[in-house]
């Protein structure tokens, strides 16, 4: 294909067949489109959905490289129409740009082509608003580099749904899934009172790591507090926060963020987190947020799912996301 703005990528590796006079109640397989050998015409599309498949980067083993593909693969499950909103995802368009080329060893190589492949997303079709699916959390800090890398004027405000603060230490682990907000922070891509990170519980965060979130102005919200006052309060005020102060909102959802009983697929899955419905809610309110221009989703691992529950999970928190997205019309 002429002028193809990508070569840091692979084409998707599922391209479906089509059915052309269908209209109505279109599966998600049928209606996200996949790059092709024609050059798109960029002005066309809503959403631009991107395989980051990296997960040498992870601290515990995880196969979460193969993820996208399994994302894809259910996508045949779920239909564009949300009964629940009376919503119909079709009147958007999307379009599956592939997944980010990885190299066998060099994990920094890798974390460079997906800042690359952010950069390119928003220089060809900034208008759109990019979806990644992952891969470790270790590719968000590269995404947001990539973001602040075309956008420099931009003040970059965080919204993360996570067990855990992705804080530690970059001298004693380096850039990997649990320091992309560190990364962030230490690199003055993103100012820490610019990052509300939403899940925190149980015995899964150290002492060490909430000094360092409170030293840096970090917003925080555990699950106690969350059930306390509601998922959709605890949203609204982070987004009503961020939106005052910042240009852009980055929404980063890690599926640890969701019990173990709900999502048995993620490696740091805990008890005490949070069920389905309250992060479905959660991205279908971030979704309607017109500051929020991008989002991924992190951390599963398909080989540790039970009967698909945790990749089904990831499909309707990305589908949820879009059905806040298709309100702002």
């Amino acid at each position: 294909m002429n002028d193809y703005p990508y070569p840091m990528l692979n084409r998707p590796s599922m391209i479906w067949s089509k059915q052309t006079d269908k209209r109505v109640d279109l599966k998600v397989h049928e209606w996200i489109e996949t790059i092709g050998e024609m050059k798109p015409h960029w002005e066309d599309y809503d959403v631009t959905i991107l395989g980051v498949p990296l997960s040498k980067s992870s601290i515990s083993t995880s196969a979460a490289s193969e993820n996208p593909d399994a994302m894809r693969r259910a996508w045949r499950a779920f239909g564009t129409y949300n009964l629940e909103e009376e919503v119909d995802l079709a009147r958007l368009k999307a379009i599956d740009l592939g997944d980010v080329k990885q190299h066998v060893t060099d994990i920094r190589y890798t974390h460079q082509q997906i800042q690359q492949a952010m950069v390119a997303m928003r220089e060809y079709h900034p208008h759109t608003i990019p979806l990644m699916m992952g891969g470790d959390h270790s590719i968000t800090a590269m995404l947001i580099k990539g973001w602040k890398q075309v956008h420099n004027n931009e003040t970059i405000g965080i919204l993360q749904l996570d067990t855990h603060f992705d804080l530690r230490d970059l001298a004693h682990i380096g850039p990997a899934n649990g320091t992309p907000i560190r990364q962030l922070v230490e690199s003055h891509t993103v100012e820490g009172k610019h990052v509300h990170t939403i899940g925190l519980h149980g015995f899964f965060n150290s002492h060490e790591l909430k000094n360092y979130a409170d030293q840096h102005g970090v917003h925080y919200t555990t699950m106690k507090k969350v059930r306390k006052n509601g998922i959709r309060h605890i949203v609204t005020e982070a987004l009503a926060q961020l939106e005052k102060v910042v240009d852009t909102i980055y929404l980063t959802v890690d599926m640890d963020v969701l019990d173990i009983a709900y999502n048995p697929a993620a490696p740091a899955a805990t008890p005490g987190g949070m069920s389905t419905e309250e992060l479905f809610e959660a991205v279908q309110l971030a979704g309607e947020h017109s500051k929020v221009k991008a989002m991924d989703i992190v951390c599963l691992d398909p080989r540790k799912d039970v009967g698909e529950m945790g990749v089904k999970s990831a499909v309707h928190t990305m589908l949820s996301f879009l059905t806040g997205v298709c309100r702002r019309y």
